[in-house]
């Protein structure tokens, strides 16, 4: 029998609860023109994500050339926060997201926010973010970040959590890998990048429009 309702959700940002555009096939051309100063790198559909990439390119360098390494890692970082600053500018907070979190809390449901993105970046989009989230964890505050489910489980350690009634919810793959890897449920809405389609093929608990669908569904379903 299922737990009667959820004690924890988890929130991805980007797509999730605010509108921001990052151009991540611009920012990996242009880690590319950064990395051939050192080593040939050819841009193709198979890349992984550029965080990933990124630390790929700087390891490789590191083999012959620490010092080099160094230095592309630090001008590659700088380009990436700059992008993320700059599609934070032009960036919005959904309509619904500080009704949803404010009735969450108002529920006495544990309210986290974890992201790829830098702490600066949210910021700016969500200044108030505080006051409607318990635990708030970005790139900046974390060794390694989603999919690697040590990102959660961080915020997590925050607040009294058990798997079955802890719910990570987001718009990309990546978010639902993250919340399978810890072993929590998983929710994706298709307000970001990815599709219902694609999102309902990773296995993912719910799939809705966007979370204020997603509450809906888990309001008549009694799981909030």
């Amino acid at each position: 029998m299922r737990p009667r309702k959820l004690k924890s959700i988890v929130f991805d940002f980007d797509g999730t609860l605010a509108e921001l555009h990052i151009d991540f096939n611009e920012m990996k051309r242009r880690m590319a023109v950064l990395a051939r100063e050192h080593v040939p790198v050819e841009l193709n559909s198979s890349l992984p994500p550029v965080l990933e990439w990124m630390e790929s390119l700087a390891a490789g360098m590191n083999e012959t050339d620490p010092q080099a390494a160094a230095g592309f890692r630090q001008r590659a970082d700088a380009l990436i926060v700059e992008m993320e600053l700059e599609a934070a500018r032009r960036g919005r907070l959904f309509d619904y997201t500080r009704p949803i979190l404010s009735n969450l809390r108002l529920k006495r449901i544990n309210v986290a926010i974890i992201t790829r993105n830098c702490e600066k970046a949210v910021r700016i989009v969500f200044p108030d973010l505080d006051g409607y989230c318990g635990v708030f964890l970005a790139r900046d505050h974390v060794p390694r970040v989603k999919p690697d489910p040590d990102h959660l489980f961080r915020a997590l350690e925050k607040v009294a959590w058990e798997p079955p009634t802890t719910l990570m919810v987001g718009d990309h793959p990546l978010d639902i890998q993250t919340g399978k890897r810890a072993g929590v449920l998983t929710a994706g809405v298709s307000s970001g990048r990815a599709s219902r389609d694609d999102l309902a093929g990773t296995g993912a608990d719910w799939t809705a429009g966007d979370c204020e669908e997603l509450m809906r569904q888990l309001e008549r379903e009694r799981w909030i």
